[in-house]
């Protein structure tokens, strides 16, 4: 496979597994409120906004773990706490959890 297309299949994983693969955690685990828990797990994609304070913004040779403070290590142990929680705060952390694991194996799964 040429670089090309590791490159396609690299961005089609990631943003399957920011979009598609919340859809299928809300439907399969909290199949009552699906459409309420996708939303909110599509929105903590809002932790991308630490990458406004980088510079530059993007770098596609810099993994996002450890570097941004919302996807610092610290972060990320506050993301599992949340897990201990009841109700949305449990939701959010799944999100975020789950959006340091795309943003993980985006950078490191994937040969530069």
């Amino acid at each position: 496979m040429d670089s090309s297309h590791i490159a396609l299949l690299k961005t089609c994983t990631h943003y399957f597994l920011h979009f598609v693969f919340p859809l299928f955690i809300a439907w399969v685990f909290y199949r009552e409120n699906w459409k309420k828990v996708y939303l909110i797990l599509l929105a903590t994609m809002l932790v991308d906004l630490d990458h406004l304070f980088a510079n530059p913004i993007f770098d596609p040779n810099r993994g996002s773990i450890g570097f941004h403070f919302l996807h610092s290590y610290y972060a990320i142990a506050v993301y599992f706490l949340m897990l201990f929680f009841k109700g949305n705060i449990r939701i959010i952390g799944v999100g975020l959890l789950f959006h340091m694991l795309t943003d993980f194996q985006d950078f490191y799964f994937w040969s530069h």
